[in-house]
């Protein structure tokens, strides 16, 4: 069987830097820091107090209020940027094959605001359950693809992938094989998460996961930093329209980028660690490369996972050193994780966004917040520190973690006819 050419068509951010792909990527190229108070719970008890919250949604301007109240803010979110995707990617649903287009959706918690309210009501009661009858579908992974769906009368493929922070790029490896293999035309596909709640940030801090630099929060996210200090959690939603090349070609529409390669494996050695050695992310590199049909030496740009944990960030540079050998110094890398703090099941999909804008523009957007070099990190990669680059980026590589010690990699590159 031959395998068909996919390619992107369309793309929509709502991020803690901009709530579309225009003030995501001017908030990317201009190192701007989406990190801030807490706003959405009170959080003066927490060790944690500040977060990478989205600024100034409002749900109302897609859904009417009755709606918004059935649907938890992560369904909201992907909503709202899969409106903005198919709206850029011009599909005219009526135009075309509904049977042959899908919604393949990534999130690592689901509904965790809707959780955390009928948990704290009910607990507050006398024992007598008073549910909201809404409560489970709202909370449910896989209901974001089901409203996509609904909401455009797409009868394809719908699923959610779940792995943790590697959620989305799951969910886009997977919209990418199906397209591949002929069972679909065009797939919206990428990740939504809402996780900024007492439960969330809590529960993080439990694990001491997160950074507590309060005294400072523009700047705790600080990728490959010495005195990084934990991840800044953040929120929101990226889509992506994948569709086949002859299906985009026939109904002219405007490509980015064409998806060549993705990889996924397992550590195997951590609930929520990295392997020291980053094995698990050599591997799925190796696999996306193997996939592409390239060299290592063919990636200009490496949109790294990059949290700003002690142990991730280590890992992860000697995997990229290890594999890429001398070209590793060749090529730019960056943690957008630093300006967008992370975005857990949605990372992928934002960082996705960002390689493919990239490589459209030929802009290495930086890794903000770089103060001290580390002394276990390779400081001879370029981490593309503080500043943008302007450089030819042919071929860029995502990749993304998750706890459970899921990897995830995926290849975009320049598309050449």
């Amino acid at each position: 069987m031959e395998l068909k050419r996919v390619v992107v068509t369309g793309l929509g951010a709502l991020t803690p830097i901009g709530n579309t792909v225009p003030a995501y990527w001017e908030g990317l190229i201009n190192g701007v820091s989406g990190a801030a108070p807490i706003t959405h719970f009170d959080a003066s008890k927490f060790k944690t107090q500040f977060a990478c919250e989205v600024k100034g949604f409002d749900p109302h301007e897609f859904m009417d209020r009755k709606e918004a109240r059935k649907v938890d803010p992560f369904v909201q979110y992907a909503i709202a940027s899969t409106d903005e995707a198919v709206k850029d990617a011009g599909l005219d649903f009526d135009k075309l094959d509904r049977n042959r287009i899908g919604v393949i959706w990534g999130s690592g918690i689901g509904g965790l605001t809707t959780f955390t309210e009928e948990v704290a009501n009910f607990s507050k009661g006398d024992g007598t359950p008073r549910f909201n009858p809404f409560f489970i579908p709202k909370m449910l992974v896989d209901i974001a693809p089901g409203h996509i769906s609904m909401r455009h009368g797409l009868r394809g493929p719908n699923f959610s992938a779940v792995s943790a922070c590697a959620s989305s790029t799951n969910a886009m490896i997977d919209a990418f094989t199906y397209i591949r293999m002929g069972r679909a035309d065009v797939i919206i596909t990428g990740g939504s998460e809402a996780t900024i709640n007492e439960a969330g940030i809590g529960g993080f801090n439990a694990m001491h996961a997160l950074s507590t630099r309060n005294d400072d929060p523009r700047t705790a996210s600080r990728p490959f930093d010495k005195d990084r200090d934990g991840f800044v959690s953040g929120e929101g939603s990226g889509a992506i329209i994948l569709e086949s090349l002859e299906h985009a070609l026939a109904r002219g529409a405007k490509i980015y980028a064409e998806v060549v390669g993705g990889g996924m494996s397992a550590d195997a050695h951590h609930i929520t660690a990295s392997h020291p050695e980053g094995l698990g992310a050599k591997l799925a590199m190796t696999m996306a490369i193997n996939d592409a049909g390239m060299d290592f030496s063919d990636i200009d740009y490496i949109n790294v996972h990059g949290t700003s944990t002690p142990v991730g960030d280590i890992s992860e540079t000697k995997a990229i050193v290890d594999l890429f050998g001398e070209n590793a110094y060749k090529l730019n890398i960056s943690s957008t994780k630093s300006m967008t703090g992370h975005l857990l099941g949605a990372a992928g999909a934002v960082e996705a966004i960002a390689s493919i804008l990239a490589v459209q523009n030929d802009i290495v957007p930086p890794t903000i917040n770089h103060f001290t070099d580390d002394p276990e990190i390779d400081n001879k990669l370029n981490f593309t520190f503080n500043t943008a680059q302007k450089r030819v980026v042919n071929a860029a590589l995502s990749n993304t973690f998750g706890f459970g010690g899921h990897n995830a990699s995926v290849i975009v590159k320049k598309y050449k006819g």
